[in-house]
This record gives C-alpha cells, structure tokens and sequence, in this order.
C-alpha cells in the first residue's frame, strides 16, 4: 500500500508563561517526537490513556493544533510549514470527525447549513447540484433528505454524530480522523456507527484515523494500531499482532485492562502502580520506567530505540534491544 500521509519527528510543545510579562518558564511536551504513517485505504488507530497526546497528534496533522516541530508529509508537501491559506487549498482532502455529537454542530444551522457549510468555505456544489448532494449525504449516512431542515436538538446523540459524518464526508476527501468518534454514544449505538465507518471507508476509499481509549473499537475498526505514552510511540502493530502478542509492559497492562463479555472468564489483571508522570517534566530515559514491572537499571538512564519484531511490529522497549543484553 502506498503512504498518504506521514509524521516525522513531529512535535507539539505548549508553552507555560507566568508573571506581570508572561515569560515562558517551561513547556508541556504533548507529542514529543513520533513518527508514523498511514497508508491509502488503512484504518490506523491510536490508543493511550487520557494525556498521552494522542488527540494533540491528530490535531497536529489537521493543521488545527500547530506542530513546534518535526514534518507532516501530505501528497508530497509539508503541513507543518505551510501558510494558512495554502493550508485551506488542501484541507479538503482531510476531514474530522469530532468527539462530542453535541458542542460540534452549531444549534443555530439547519442540518442542511451544517452540511454545506465546508461547501461554502471552499467555493464547491453550487445551486441544484448542492441539493442534491445533500440530499445523497443524509441518505448514506442513514438519515433522510427531509431531516435536513431540522436543528440539531431535534436529534439523539447517534443522528447528530450521522450528521457530523455527513459534513466530513461533504468535500469528498481522501482521509477522515475520528477523535474519540464514538465515546460519547450508548453501546449499541456505537456499534452502528461504527458499522456506518466501516461501510463508508469501502464506498468512498477512505482512509481513516481513529483517536481512541476504548480498545475494543480499535479492535474491530483498524488495521494497524499505534500505541502512545506520555508523548512518546512505545508500540506499533497489525491489530492481530497487537492483541495477540503484546511486548511492551505498558500494552500488556493496557489489554490486561480491557472488559470482556465473557463473566466466567479470568483475567490476568496487570496493576501498575503510581501515577502517569507530567508532560511537564516527562521522566528521563524510558518514560514508562517509573510504573513498570520489568524496569532495568537503564531504563531511567537511556531512551530506548525502536526494534523490529516482525512485519510492521516494532516496539521501544529495553527488553528487546541489544544494549540490555536480553
């Protein structure tokens, strides 16, 4: 599969200022140096607890959270040093998906307006050829043409989240990330959103970028998952590998975390203890070695690189590389 998009070296660095001139006194390292790619046709997901930066790297790559650092390559181009006008030209080719079905739609627009608006912006669909594109979005996202005149609060949290994949899908573009595209929604509506993703990615040849704590989503909607801590890439895998074979402790207790449906069956909870450390002031070496199980005396001392561990299964870990001597 070819590669659509790619981050290297990207960096999010928000700036802490106090006193009488708002001096900066220290940074809160959000993405602190990640590199990863998605392919054209892949679902790729990111995971990670609450802080991790993971919604921060999926604002980096659509131009809404400015990178401080690093490149984020797009149909040949760099995001990353591109103006806000030339931004714009290609924003069309990349959509969002927001968390919240609620505060994303404005109460004051019909659906309709909400829909047309990024037609609007971009100068796209005029006249009749606009009626009957929406009329085609509300009907493939499962609503009807007649809805359009509504306001969102005349809709449950799953139509307005319809509604909101109706407006990402309105310019045709090529990739769409969801934030935490389904966590605000009742299970089984969940499962019909997420079912709606999965068909549209087939009828439209979408690639997608899932933001998500909730592993099993990740699970059933992506191909390749990446994991994330305190800023960092720790774990990239095939999702079958991932929950198959586990190698970084921290993934290891993430799976170990998840629910099963199955009440009968037992479960080796792995416990880590202590709290996540601050972005703030990030711990040196490997950032998970102040909760880790199996921390080494170079664990504190030394970041770990990145080893191979089969096709497309790398892991940042000092258990597996050479210098650890295991």
């Amino acid at each position: 599969m070819s590669t659509l998009l790619q981050a290297e070296n990207l960096e999010v660095h928000f700036p802490i200022k106090k006193g009488v001139f708002s001096r900066t006194v220290g940074y809160v390292y959000a993405v602190d140096g990640v590199d990863f790619h998605l392919n054209k046709g892949e679902t790729l997901g990111i995971v990670g607890e609450s802080g991790c930066g993971k919604t921060t790297a999926g604002m980096a790559v659509m131009g809404l959270t400015p990178a401080t650092g690093g490149r984020i390559m797009f149909a040949d181009r760099d995001l990353a040093a591109m103006r806000r006008y030339e931004l714009k030209k290609l924003r069309s080719s990349m959509q969002l998906i927001f968390q919240d079905p609620y505060s994303s739609l404005n109460p004051r627009m019909t659906v309709n307006q909400i829909i047309a608006d990024p037609m609007d912006v971009h100068g796209v669909y005029l006249g009749r050829e606009r009626k009957d594109r929406l009329a085609f979005l509300l009907e493939t996202v499962g609503l009807t043409p007649e809805q359009g005149r509504r306001y969102p609060h005349e809709f449950s949290g799953g139509q307005r989240q319809r509604i909101g994949i109706a407006r990402a899908l309105a310019l045709d573009p090529s990739i769409i990330i969801g934030d935490e595209p389904v966590s605000a929604l009742d299970v089984s509506i969940q499962a019909q959103i997420i079912n709606l993703l999965l068909r549209l990615k087939r009828e439209f040849d979408l690639s997608l970028m899932v933001i998500s704590h909730d592993l099993a989503v990740v699970e059933y909607l992506c191909d390749r998952i990446i994991v994330m801590y305190v800023g960092k890439i720790i774990e990239e895998a095939k999702y079958a590998d991932l929950y198959k074979t586990p190698l970084h402790p921290y993934t290891q207790a993430l799976l170990s975390a998840a629910p099963v449906s199955d009440p009968l069956r037992e479960k080796n909870r792995i416990l880590l203890h202590g709290d996540v450390p601050s972005p703030i002031n990030p711990p040196t070496g490997c950032r998970f070695h102040t909760r880790c199980p199996k921390r080494m005396d170079i664990c504190d001392k030394v970041e770990p690189e990145f080893t191979e561990m089969g096709e497309g299964h790398r892991v940042a870990c000092h258990l597996y590389t050479a210098e650890s001597g295991v």
